[in-house]
């Protein structure tokens, strides 16, 4: 059982004048049990947002420049014919700087050639089913840095209500047996609220073969893909903790 987080408290004690509207009057006749409770809930992923992206070196700004503008165009225009849309391409980053990493084996002619970088990227919105093929079509355009992958939900507030009905559940379990174990009766739920992390947690499903299924995942430029890859949506889980008190008769 993870993430349970229990707390019982027996309240018999005397509390005088009226209570506000989410605060619990507390008399003689009002005996209660508070519990706290965590659960989950669980689906699999129905948006592959990947990123697509490419890093070409030149000898001036203004060539590099121009590479970049061609690259970038036969990376759209390959997007396109595969069926992407231009709602579901969103830019992230592009840039032109002077390059400062040079392998120390490099000739001083080649080091003249990568004097500068441009780099730049997009986040594609896509199914699972298609995610394959829009980093293969990427790739082949020449986008040299393609492949990361970050799985969404698309309904995740249905998924965080699933959780905190399920963590509700589990907190009357446990005041069903916190009632038996002080002889009494377990009766109507009279306040209960919940909280659900804002971070969300994957975990991906084993496969006997080669996927690519991560949230870090990349393509360097010198692997050739001759098909699309094997992947598969990853599982996404919400947490959700509930407080609820309970009358005991």
């Amino acid at each position: 059982m993870r993430f349970l987080r229990l707390a019982v408290v027996l309240f018999l004690f005397l509390f005088a004048g009226l209570a506000s509207a989410q605060t619990i009057q507390i008399n003689r006749e009002n005996k209660t049990i508070a519990i706290s409770a965590t659960d989950e809930a669980t689906a699999t992923a129905d948006i592959a947002a990947v990123t697509v992206g490419f890093e070409t070196l030149g000898p001036d700004a203004q060539s590099t420049s121009s590479e970049a503008g061609r690259l970038s165009h036969a990376i759209l225009e390959a997007l396109h014919k595969i069926g992407v849309e231009d709602k579901s391409i969103e830019s992230q980053s592009q840039g032109l700087q002077k390059n400062t990493e040079f392998d120390e084996k490099e000739r001083a002619d080649q080091r003249a050639k990568e004097q500068y970088t441009f780099s730049q990227s997009w986040e594609v919105s896509t199914s699972p089913q298609t995610a394959a093929e829009v980093i293969r079509a990427a790739i082949a355009a020449g986008a040299n840095k393609s492949g990361a992958i970050d799985w969404r939900i698309s309904d995740r507030k249905s998924l965080q209500a699933k959780a905190a009905a399920a963590a509700l559940v589990k907190a009357r379990q446990v005041a069903e047996n916190m009632a038996d174990g002080l002889h009494t009766k377990l009766g109507a739920l009279i306040f209960a609220s919940n909280e659900t992390p804002n971070t969300r947690i994957y975990f991906a499903r084993k496969t006997d073969r080669f996927t690519l299924n991560t949230e870090s995942a990349s393509v360097a430029s010198y692997i050739t893909i001759p098909r699309p890859l094997e992947i598969r949506p990853q599982t996404i889980r919400e947490e959700a903790t509930v407080y609820a008190v309970f009358a005991i008769e």
